[in-house]
């Protein structure tokens, strides 16, 4: 390939990227439809008089005889309305009516309908009554989002009742009575009627797009109810095998897409170019997870060749033009960043880029490979084949740097451990404390606890039980506080430092332990029962054993009994495997919690939110008094470093950490190696065993006044004086005579003022014939003088830049050159 050669570098605005965020869920509705709504079914068909006759018969009959005349009127008055509409049935006539586009103001058609045709009123709570009964009795049926708007209070009782009783009797008896009493439960089971009064049928009848129709449709008002109603129906195994485990965060987790998205989202101009970084990722995504894959993906196609079209437009090489790699790698070492100014108007800057380093050795290593490739397979990418723009990048300094960086994170951090266990235990107790208060104490009413005074919310997520609920004020400042979840994350913050400071594992390994990580393995000599705990395999792909602590098995003990079900059962939660963009099956996973009544993993922003409440709590400080801050990976370089001073040896160190190369180990091993230290006190004791004894021997309390009194007498008006200990003053104390003497540049004005007198005093010694003073006047003068030119001296060295002489490039080759000329030929 011939070097590309461009016009000069003007810059084109980025083409928008594409984004991944809710392919997982247009697969999922790919794949599991919904149900469509059809024209005619039996109940719509049915004549006027049918249709109400059927409203006055069990199981659609309301127990109120008043209840019954009102649904019964309105239920007349809309049918009368509905037959002025085209339709061969009551659900293609509410469809061709205002009703559907209007869900707020319908009654209001139906009410100037009836007085400009002399009817008798009809008031707009049996209108509502009436419609809710035709919905009840399958005659009509709502989009999703007209029942979110204009949904009755009894829309969930009378669905119940009235469409499919005993499909809701089951699945009463299936969920536990305080999901099913709860808010949320409610809310959940209005979610159920909601897809019966939709799609029709009966809860047997219910289907994944179902439930995923109506939380797009309703996601602002039944999100949380949503994804609860779809974990009952799975539970009681509604929905086929290969139904995604939860609905929780289908519209953020993207799942794996294939690579030609990953590339095609960043619009790339050159097709031959793009073809290329395709192909090349699909040779190396057999070797890399599927997040390293669109990590790598992002560097090629968005980092590098984007940022060269955008430049450099009509580029359409690899062989690159010098000035163009060396554009290339000058904007790469910087990012712009965004700040947002106190007045709200946003400011852009730009900063060094970190990691540019990394993002050029993936460049380098994408034109090497393809050249190597080259070699082996020259039909399909000898043509692409071209020389390195882009010299080797040394990662020493970094990586010199990164670890001087988490050597002294794990200095600082490691002696405050022990206080910061402390802290998290008593924050969990604070916690539980507030947590006991509060459900001791009515709804409304005021209570104190640790010296702070709440007062309990009147509302509860219980509607049948208005004093569960654990929200209480602060007072006076009245911030709403949910002490429940603040124990929840108590609790975990002090499993998470438990677990992470007794066995030095990854934030993804700790959320990955469950209830079949803890095993037990008899000791073949002595029979005795050891536990073990299994860590699923993670960055290294290798899977390891850990010896269980007592302290570590009771921090298990404690977990498991708090996620442990009625029945002593963990129960199974679905977690999403973030570096390969999957879900995984359900597992007892040990780390999980309860969200509005649907059991889920907790998330590393969960995990590290807790820790920063307890991190707040603790106010630990390092030597220069800034508060310190834990993140989950400093716990691992902290065991590592602890075991390895205990006198773990570093290999053995390794296999727990689960590290493939030993340097790895050491790398955060943040202590001096041990051979040096040794090495280092041996030395000191030699040179004191060739020195005499007594120079060794504790100085007494006199010698040791003396030496402390040495240096007081050493400071002067002038300055300070600089005579050895145990020395006496040669000049009696006439210090500006001495040469000993420092004179600080602060006292400048106190020296000019004495020789100013030194002077007034010579001319009045002259004066009156004092000729012997006048000697020892001058000399003194002479040493003032000395000492004022050695200040100005000093000043002249700190403020004046010296030129050593070191000699530039061009002056060496001039010389050179020079010197070539002279030379004989």
């Amino acid at each position: 390939m011939t070097p590309s050669t461009t016009a000069p570098a003007v810059p084109r605005p980025a083409p928008p990227t594409s984004l991944l965020t809710g392919n997982a869920a247009d697969a999922l509705r790919e794949k599991f439809p919904p149900r469509p709504v059809p024209d005619l079914w039996p109940t719509t068909s049915a004549g006027p008089q049918e249709v109400l006759d059927r409203l006055a018969r069990p199981p659609l009959r309301p127990a109120s005889q008043s209840a019954l005349a009102a649904r019964l009127r309105g239920a007349r008055r809309l049918l009368e309305w509905l037959q002025e509409f085209p339709g061969n049935s009551w659900q293609s006539r509410w469809r061709a009516s205002p009703g559907p586009a209007d869900p707020q103001t319908w009654c209001d058609e139906v009410i100037r309908w009836t007085d400009a045709r002399g009817l008798r009123p009809v008031r707009e709570p049996e209108l509502k009554a009436g419609m809710l009964a035709l919905i009840c009795a399958d005659v009509i049926r709502m989009h999703p989002a007209w029942l979110t708007v204009r949904r009755s209070r009894h829309f969930m009782l009378s669905m119940s009742a009235g469409r499919d009783p005993d499909g809701f009797a089951r699945l009463e008896a299936a969920v536990p009575p305080d999901q099913w009493t709860s808010r949320s439960g409610g809310t959940a089971r209005v979610v159920i009627c909601a897809v019966l009064a939709t799609k029709g049928g009966t809860i047997q009848d219910c289907t994944v797009g179902d439930l995923m129709e109506i939380r797009s449709a309703a996601s602002k008002h039944w999100n949380h109810a949503t994804m609860l109603a779809y974990a009952w129906l799975r539970a009681a195994g509604q929905f086929p095998p290969d139904a995604p485990a939860s609905l929780s965060r289908l519209e953020t987790f993207t799942g794996q897409v294939s690579i030609g998205d990953l590339v095609n989202r960043y619009q790339l101009r050159c097709r031959p170019v793009r073809d290329v970084i395709v192909g090349y990722l699909t040779e190396r995504q057999p070797s890399m997870d599927y997040n390293s894959l669109q990590g790598l993906s992002r560097v090629l196609a968005s980092n590098f060749w984007a940022d060269l079209e955008r430049h450099h437009p009509g580029i359409n090489s690899l062989a690159l033009a010098p000035e163009v790699a060396d554009a290339w790698k000058t904007r790469l070492a910087t990012r712009t960043v965004r700040h947002r100014q106190p007045n709200g108007m946003a400011t852009e800057a730009s900063v060094p880029r970190k990691d540019a380093p990394t993002l050029m050795m993936s460049v380098r290593a994408f034109y090497l490979d393809l050249a190597q490739w080259a070699l082996e397979e020259p039909a399909r990418w000898g043509q692409h084949a071209v020389r390195c723009p882009f010299p080797p990048v040394s990662s020493k300094k970094r990586q010199k740097r990164q670890k001087s960086w988490s050597h002294q994170r794990t200095r600082e951090r490691l002696p405050h451990l022990p206080a910061l266990v402390r802290a998290a235990d008593q924050h969990l107790k604070d916690a539980r404390a507030r947590l006991g208060a509060v459900e001791a104490t009515p709804a409304g009413a005021e209570f104190t606890v640790l010296g702070e005074t709440y007062r309990k919310a009147r509302t509860s997520n219980w509607a049948a039980d208005p004093h569960r609920t654990t929200t209480a004020y602060l007072q006076p400042c009245g911030r709403r506080i949910d002490l429940k979840a603040t124990e929840n994350r108590a609790f975990w913050a002090w499993a998470t430092i438990e677990v992470l400071r007794h066995t030095g594992i990854r934030i993804e390994e700790m959320l990955e332990l469950s209830h079949h990580s803890i095993l037990q393995y008899r000791l073949p000599t002595t029979g005795e029962v050891v536990p073990l705990l299994q860590i699923t395999p993670s960055k290294t792909d290798e899977e390891r054993v850990l010896l269980v602590t007592p302290e570590l098995a009771d921090v298990l003990s404690a977990i498991v009994c708090r996620i442990r079900g009625a029945g002593g059962i963990v129960p199974l939660v679905v977690s999403y495997d973030a570096a390969e963009r999957v879900w995984n099956p359900p597992m007892p996973l040990l780390f999980q919690w309860q969200v509005n009544g649907e059991d889920h993993v907790l998330s590393v922003n969960t995990i590290r939110k807790a820790l920063n409440e307890v991190i707040e709590a603790a106010q630990l400080a390092d030597a220069a008094g800034e508060l310190l801050d834990y993140q989950p990976h400093d716990f691992r370089r902290m065991f590592i470093t602890d075991a390895i001073m205990n006198g773990l040896p570093p290999h053995i160190a390794q296999v727990i950490a689960g590290h493939d190369d030993i340097n790895t180990t050491m790398h955060y091993n943040a202590v001096y190696p041990s051979s040096a230290i040794t090495a280092h006190q041996a030395f000191i004791a030699r040179r004191r065993s060739l020195r005499p004894g007594e120079e060794y021997r504790v100085p007494t309390s006199q010698e040791w006044e003396a030496f402390l009194g040495h240096f007081e007498r050493r400071k002067l008006s002038l300055g300070t004086c600089g005579r050895s200990f145990g020395s006496e003053c040669v000049h009696e104390h006439a210090c500006v005579r001495c040469s000993m003497l420092r004179v600080d540049p602060n006292e400048r004005p106190r020296l000019e003022e004495i020789r100013e007198n030194l002077v007034a005093r010579i001319a009045e010694a002259e004066r009156e014939g004092w000729l012997g003073e006048v000697d020892g006047l001058n000399v003194s003068l002479a040493a003032a003088e000395d000492k004022l030119i050695q200040l100005d001296a000093v000043q002249a060295r700190t403020s004046t830049v010296v030129h050593l002489g070191l000699p530039a490039f061009h002056q060496i080759a001039a010389r050179s050159t020079e010197a070539d000329a002279s030379s004989p030929g």
